[in-house]
């Protein structure tokens, strides 16, 4: 059974993380006010893509983004 992945919309704010239901503006701001590098460490902040981990690519993708 394959899983379906839900994308949930607030305005222009998504849901990254489904299992946590972490938005990518609390990611983005983890990253920023501090100066996280790592997936691991955004999951340690924010809890985003530390149970299932489908995630964790889109939270690098944010990570590669905002760390040029």
């Amino acid at each position: 059974m394959e899983l379906i992945r839900k994308t949930q919309k607030i305005g222009d704010d998504i849901v990254i993380c489904n299992c946590n239901e972490i938005y990518k503006s609390e990611i983005v701001k983890a990253i920023n006010e501090k100066g996280l590098i790592t997936v691991e460490e955004v999951g340690e902040v924010t809890s985003a893509g530390t149970v299932c981990g489908q995630c964790q690519d889109d939270i690098q993708e944010i990570l590669d983004k905002l760390n040029k």
